[in-house]
């Protein structure tokens, strides 16, 4: 028998409308399958856009994997330009870590939030069933920690957030507190025909809005720590006009040095993942070959798309097998936020170059009559 503190279920459902004060406790159900049997396996964590290893096909029954997040309060760069902000998150990366598990296999958190943290945490997994996606269990204040356990019910890409209650919820998640799981089918991804689908490489790409106030001059403002800065955010943060969408943190985060690379003739799965508002993802040179765009692998995906649409809250995913080399554009399609924002990333593909598929028939020339 798990009893869950009335406390917590008041302050963070109550908040939402959605949690009910006569349930304070569960009751062990006998349907309840006997973990004690079960394998256990340890997932290390990896800061986006990279992924966890992984096995694509599951090898065996269902394991408990185990994983860890600390809830990680400081300030960061976000631009090119200066700007600095006093972010959340988890483990540090924004967004926080992909998990990987399989349908049927059981996710085991411990949650930690450091002494030298000032805020309460918690987190909101969409890929859960029950207690405010485990939000109602997970509330630790600076100096706890907290275990969960929850059973992957469903096969997909689903979003994580830190909800500890009321307006800390938006507050929390725009600073930086979110992440994505990954549920994959215990046999692997297919198309509609049922034929398997195997890829290369995978990368997840956390897409999010910021909201950054200026002052007078309109000049982003660099405050002290998280509470200077609460209330003129909250402010901007009713505008619904962020300042800055990025992915995975910043602008320019996954360009450069950081930019994603591939090689002609690999198949790579991008995880899209945006926590709080709608996003259009699009591969410039490229297509989503298969697409979950609504993040269900129990749905046959969509084929040969131009651009997708995640919604806000959710985490979708795309396959595409890259045939010609060089740098593709990968971008939320709102061009606005990509180009003058700062929600882009790039993949360099190496390889040779198929004149059949695209060449220059001729270079740039004067024009004539």
């Amino acid at each position: 028998m798990l009893h869950v503190n009335r406390r917590d279920v008041l302050k963070i459902g109550g908040a939402l409308g959605a949690a009910s004060a006569a349930a304070p406790v569960m009751v062990a159900s006998a349907s309840e399958t006997d973990i004690s049997g079960l394998p256990r396996v340890k997932q290390e964590l990896v800061a986006p856009p990279f992924v966890p290893a992984h096995e694509q096909v599951a090898s065996g029954g269902p394991k408990i994997v185990e994983v860890e997040l600390t809830a990680t309060e400081d300030k960061r760069e976000i631009d090119d330009e200066g700007t600095m902000l006093n972010t959340l998150s988890f483990n540090g990366s924004i967004p926080g870590p992909l998990m990987i598990c399989h349908e049927g296999d059981y996710i085991e958190l411990t949650l930690k939030n450091p002494e030298s943290n000032v805020f309460e945490h918690n987190i909101d997994f969409h890929a859960s069933t029950g207690a405010l996606g485990g939000g109602a269990l997970t509330l630790v204040s600076p100096g706890e920690q907290v275990k969960l356990r929850w059973k992957a019910t469903k096969a997909g890409t689903y979003i994580y957030h830190c909800a500890p209650g009321g307006t800390m919820i938006p507050f929390h998640v725009v600073s930086g507190m979110n992440g994505a799981v990954m549920v994959l089918p215990r046999d692997g991804l297919k198309d509609r025909h049922g034929n398997p689908l195997r890829y290369d490489r995978a990368y997840y790409i956390g897409e999010q809005d910021f909201y950054v106030p200026r002052d007078a001059e309109g000049n982003f403002i660099d405050y002290a720590d998280h509470g200077e800065g609460m209330a003129d955010m909250f402010d901007v943060m009713q505008t619904l006009t962020p300042t800055h969408v990025v992915l995975n943190g910043r602008v320019g985060a996954l360009t450069g040095d950081n930019t994603m690379t591939a090689n002609v003739g690999e198949t790579v799965l991008f995880i899209h993942s945006q926590a709080n508002r709608d996003s259009r993802p699009h591969l410039i040179g490229g297509h989503g070959d298969y697409v979950w765009e609504q993040g269900s692998f129990a749905d046959p995906p969509a084929e040969g798309l131009e651009t997708w649409f995640i919604r806000g809250g959710s985490a979708g995913a795309a396959l595409y097998t890259f045939l010609q080399s060089g740098v593709y554009v990968y971008l939320s399609h709102n061009l606005i936020e990509a180009v003058q924002l700062g929600c882009l990333a790039t993949v360099v593909v190496e390889g040779e170059w198929n004149h059949d598929l695209m060449t220059q028939v001729q270079p740039p020339t004067m024009m004539t009559a």
